[in-house]
């Protein structure tokens, strides 16, 4: 993610600031620019043609800080505009829950801004809207996060930090976050979008396998004997071995974690030894994840490094791996697979 600033004061705000810790002023994400905007600098923009305004689940619930920057008579942002279903408000907890889940949504729906792929249905009615449910369990259902048909589910128990940390020791699961479950979870419905039916079809199936298998009967199979005992030579993940599109999904999501992480990196200025050799300076990790013509060999081998660095530090404050993966050379390909495509989708939506 780039390093915003406050327009008025200079000073560094996050992307989930709703005003300037130093000099007070309100601030919104405009998705338009894909910028953090003052409130003075987006009042100024305001027109009776082009009206800027707060969403009104910014205004409402304090949910969200995007801001409405198109004609349309909306008033919601273009990230609150997928939300299907919302958890029960009269719920104690929920409203806390349900801001943890829109947090990692738009963190998610930024990156795919960022790397030019569409996220609204467009013009061809043939193309799925992306859309977004937010369920608790009841006492006669359990509500599986997935994706079926464009629509994501999950389920706002994992915005609890202590349920998601148990259902990650249950699954034996080195990570598991809100983040990750949505990259997962939009991976699935990308594959719908750009994959099924496409010239890409043969290049996947390739690489990743026929996706034709018996969906249910592989789940069965995962979940009874666990994960091919091959998993760790060509998958990133075990639960990536259970099916073709899971496989996908993992890769998907992981490379979303790659791009996402290295443009932070490099929008704070981060350097690295790649060599080792001790009077080497420290360079600039990546540049400008949205030009045209990203160097698939370039972010890779400034992702290892990146990841030993984090990994240490995290080790150095007694906390888990940031990145607790080996990505064997098989899923490399993978990587390279998605980074092509989204190369290629994205050149037809800047």
């Amino acid at each position: 993610m780039k390093n915003f600033r406050c327009d008025q004061c200079g000073i560094m705000v996050f992307f989930e600031n709703d005003h300037c810790t130093k000099c007070g002023e309100p601030l919104g994400f405009d998705p338009g620019l894909l910028e953090m905007a003052s409130r003075k600098k987006w009042e100024s923009r305001t027109d009776s043609a082009n009206p800027i305004r707060k969403c009104a689940n910014y205004d409402n619930y304090n949910i969200c800080n995007w801001l409405v920057s198109d004609a349309q008579d909306n008033a919601y942002c273009v990230a609150c505009r997928l939300n299907q279903t919302i958890p029960d408000l009269n719920v104690e907890g929920n409203q806390a829950r349900w801001s943890r889940l829109e947090l990692a949504k738009r963190r998610c729906l930024y990156i795919y801004m960022r790397l030019g792929l569409p996220i609204a249905p467009g013009k061809d009615e043939k193309r799925l809207p992306l859309r977004f449910r937010f369920l608790a369990d009841t006492p006669h259902a359990t509500v599986i996060t997935g994706h079926d048909q464009g629509i994501i589910t999950i389920n706002i128990a994992e915005a609890d930090g202590d349920e998601r940390e148990r259902r990650r020791l249950n699954l034996h699961e080195p990570y598991r976050t809100l983040v990750g479950h949505i990259r997962h979870e939009t991976g699935h419905y990308y594959w719908d979008r750009f994959i099924a039916n496409s010239g890409y079809l043969q290049k996947f199936r390739a690489l990743f396998g026929d996706e034709t298998l018996d969906y249910n009967q592989a789940m069965q199979k995962y979940y009874q004997e666990g994960p091919a005992k091959d998993w760790a030579d060509r998958c990133i993940t075990p639960y990536a071995s259970w099916h073709p599109w899971e496989d996908w999904a993992e890769t998907w999501a992981h490379y979303l974690h790659i791009v996402d992480t290295l443009e932070t990196a490099a929008s704070l200025g981060l350097g690295l030894n790649k060599s080792g050799q001790e009077n080497e300076t420290p360079k600039k990790v990546v540049g400008e994840i949205s030009s045209r013509g990203r160097d698939f060999d370039r972010l890779m081998s400034d992702w290892q490094p990146l990841t030993l660095a984090l990994n240490s530090i995290n080790r150095s404050m007694g906390i888990l791996d940031l990145y607790p993966f080996i990505i064997p050379r098989a899923a490399v390909e993978k990587l390279r697979f998605i980074h092509d495509l989204i190369e290629d989708k994205a050149d037809k939506h800047r």
